[in-house]
């Protein structure tokens, strides 16, 4: 990868350890509420230097050692006029001296030139030699044609929010909008609400239930259920739906010129306000581009991408009105300014949106449509655009010898030729098929800037495992830190059934890393950074969208214990058809249940019925043509072992089996030189094989994909005798409603009887 490492210029403060949110340094008290120094009668505070007081005098404090907020204004003194008032004024009041007092010493503070902090200001502010100033907005610019921005030093959101044409952008904006309805938006009522220890406490127990119900739009038999009392509130056709006017207006002539004028009733619409609820939304019954289902999943792409902007323009605009209030009053009024709550606007550090993707052909496609939705007047120049689609554009194709034909035999003599694969695979394939990604975004008020550095990014596109390799560099090299993923305030993991085939637990890890209070300071006003950053509660702020074809128990888990956002949560519920029409074959599939008593025990359970009830019957056939079917590769492991166990005659077909030794177990297993072929969904999942030879089909467990089950069965089509065998308990409810349909899956849990047979 290519992505920039945090500048090193970057201004740094005093270095600690990692610490949790409730134990952290960086657990701030402002100026407003500092104590001063009093006489102590028995123990010393706790703001004092930690050793414990043994005596009962009644002595005058006259040293303790400096806090971490001390430390941290000390340190952002030197760079800051103001806040090196504040920091004296604080050591004043600590030791009880008056203003007068230190009168002399104020020629003592010292404060760095305003040309680093106005760079960015006076090179957006006029024509940069080299720009390409287009009539035509939704034109991109490539980067090679612009003079790139000088942005060392910069904090937090960049000298360009104070511009001054900004400003009066702003002002135009209070015209036209009511400022009282302005302040009850989402995004205020949102991030300005202030979490008491015991709504705290009532989160970390997670003890909410989904008790609210309203039908989903467009999707039959489904329901959106939510832990609050209502999910969305209902909206006129005539309002901006909580957008920002340039937003709302981009987005509406978008939609108009695509031939369509029911906005107000339009998915995208409808799923854009629920996001607007800024509760933690799971929607796991999304259609997919690659399952023809383009219009559905482009409607919720482009629902999410709006409430992703809307959130960066909206910090951004909260960030300008308090810098232009503050320039106002540069002076006299900035230590009193500085002490109260109305501008405290600021997180650890600038990025605030985050979006989790599989591969790079799904990047290039939601960061194409995030350029067209973002107004004309932020994107006159788009920089980097022709790396970014160089670098995740369609890729080199890779020969695959092990995708023949039927009748091709890799035996040196037959010509191998390339299968037809389904189209949901070319698909979601046919582009760049790379998982490792990671690329910053930065929206400027004339200008998108791709592979931007990650701390002066607004958005975050990365793939799991992009984030994994960050984080290990994190964990060998000190000098690097993962603390740009402290302020991310909307998540964003769309295609997640993708990412399942990965690997989930690169999300789990991710997770963990998000909301942390930072190691180091990064040049971010701590004077304004929100209180409950401070307090350690991000994460009860932090909004988790999850979307996917499907629920599995490591999403749900998910859902249920790391997303904790005090606004509640949504998730849909849906009714299933099943697939069981798709299998175009007259088989016999026989589903044998197993009794599990927890999920632990679950795994040891199926492996023992398994070995007792079905290999018997295979082990003795001299038929052979037995395809074992995993969902799990831990499954496949075990499988794998206990078949070397019984001497058994086999071969393996797994996602980590060789190329060579791939081709070499499907020409044994057409030909009956092995008996028994163990498949993994995965491996199916990536290659799509056609299996020859298939005789009889034993589903150790059912895949997650829905749409794998009438594939698999489908390969009997060249056998006589055409069986298949299901193994499944009440574990794995999710898949088996998908398959055999809601309905005959809760007769199939619930029955007396443990054999059921569907033809």
């Amino acid at each position: 990868m290519r992505n920039s490492e945090r500048n090193g210029t970057f201004k740094r403060g005093p270095k600690r350890s990692l610490k949790t949110p409730a134990k952290s340094n960086f657990s701030l008290k402002r100026c407003r509420k500092d104590r001063q120094v009093e006489d102590v009668p028995a123990s010393p505070s706790p703001s004092t230097s930690g050793h414990s007081s043994e005596g009962h005098s009644d002595e005058e404090v006259v040293h303790r050692e400096p806090s971490t907020y001390d430390s941290l204004l000390s340190a952002l003194g030197s760079a800051n006029e103001s806040l090196a008032r504040v920091f004296k004024k604080r050591q004043k009041e600590q030791q009880g001296r008056s203003d007068s007092e230190d009168d002399i010493e104020d020629g003592s503070v010292s404060s760095i030139d305003d040309e680093e902090e106005n760079s960015e200001e006076e090179v957006e502010g006029q024509t940069k030699p080299g720009d390409i100033m287009r009539k035509d907005d939704q034109r991109m610019v490539s980067s090679d044609d612009s003079v790139h921005d000088d942005e060392e030093g910069e904090a937090y959101f960049g000298s360009e929010t104070s511009d001054e044409d900004d400003i009066s952008d702003l002002e135009n904006d209070h015209q036209k909008n009511n400022v009282e309805q302005e302040k009850m938006s989402s995004f205020h009522v949102h991030l300005g609400h202030t979490l008491s220890q015991k709504a705290v406490e009532e989160l970390i127990k997670n003890k909410r239930r989904f008790k609210c119900a309203m039908p989903a739009v467009g999707m039959p038999k489904s329901n959106w259920v939510g832990t609050g009392e209502c999910i969305v509130k209902e909206v006129s056709s005539s309002s901006d739906y909580g957008l920002k006017q340039k937003l709302h207006k981009h987005w509406l002539d978008s939609y108009n010129k695509s031939g369509r004028s029911d906005f107000h009733s339009s998915k995208e619409r409808l799923f854009f306000s629920l996001c607007d609820s800024y509760q933690d939304i799971m929607h796991g019954n999304k259609k997919p581009f690659y399952l023809r289902s383009h219009g559905e999943d482009a409607s919720i792409m482009d629902a999410y991408i709006m409430h992703a902007l809307n959130h960066v323009l909206r910090s951004r605009d909260l960030i300008a009105k308090n810098d232009a209030k503050l320039s106002k009053h540069r002076e006299s009024k900035q230590d009193d300014i500085l002490s109260g709550d109305g501008f405290l606007d600021h997180g650890f550090t600038r990025p605030k949106v985050m979006c989790l993707l599989p591969l790079r052909s799904i990047a290039l496609r939601v960061v194409k449509r995030l350029i067209q939705l973002t107004p004309p007047s932020h994107k006159v120049n788009v920089e980097h655009i022709d790396r970014f689609s160089d670098e995740f554009g369609a890729g080199d194709a890779t020969e695959d010898d092990n995708t023949m034909t039927d009748g091709a035999r890799d035996d040196g003599n037959s010509m191998i030729q390339r299968s037809s694969k389904p189209v949901d695979f070319d698909a979601l394939f046919g582009g760049n098929n790379n998982d490792h990604f990671m690329i910053g975004i930065k929206i400027t008020r004339k200008s998108i800037k791709l592979y931007n550095d990650f701390y002066s990014s607004d958005i975050i596109v990365a793939s799991p495992l992009g984030l994994i390799t960050k984080i290990g560099e994190a964990e060998v090299d000190k000098e690097k830190d993962m603390d740009y993923l402290s302020s991310i305030e909307v998540l964003i993991i769309d295609h997640a059934d993708v990412i399942a085939m990965q690997n989930w637990s690169h999300v789990n890890t991710v997770f963990e890393h998000l909301n942390r209070v930072p190691s180091k300071q990064h040049g971010t006003d701590v004077m304004r950074i929100r209180q409950w950053y401070l307090d350690g509660y991000a994460r009860f702020y932090r909004q988790t969208i999850l979307l996917g074809s499907y629920v599995n128990p490591d999403m749900n888990a998910l859902f249920n214990h790391l997303c904790q956002n005090y606004r509640g949560k949504v998730k849909l519920i849906c009714e299933y058809k099943g697939v069981l029409p798709k299998v175009i074959l007259q088989v016999r599939q026989v589903y044998e249940r197993f009794d599990a008593t927890s999920i632990v025990d679950a795994d040891d359970i199926r492996m023992d019925y398994f070995a007792k009830k079905v290999f018997p019957k295979i082990k003795d056939s001299i038929e052979g043509g037995t395809m074992l079917f995993t969902s799990s590769y831990f499954e496949f492991v075990r499988l794998r072992n206990f078949l070397k166990s019984q001497n058994a005659s086999f071969c393996l077909l797994g996602e980590y089996t060789k190329a060579s030794d791939i081709s070499r177990a499907r020409v044994w297993f057409f030909e009956g030189m092995r008996k028994i072929m163990l498949y993994t969904e995965r491996a199916h999942f990536y290659h799509r094989y056609k299996i020859r030879g298939l005789k009889n089909l034993i589903i150790y467990s059912l895949p997650e994909r829905k749409e794998f089950y009438p594939e698999l069965i489908n390969m009997l089509d060249e056998a006589e005798n055409m069986t298949c065998t299901v193994l499944f308990s009440r574990f794995d409810q999710f898949r088996l409603e998908r398959i055999v349909g809601t309905a005959a899956s809760k007769r199939m849990l619930s029955s007396e009887k443990g054999v059921f047979v569907f033809c």
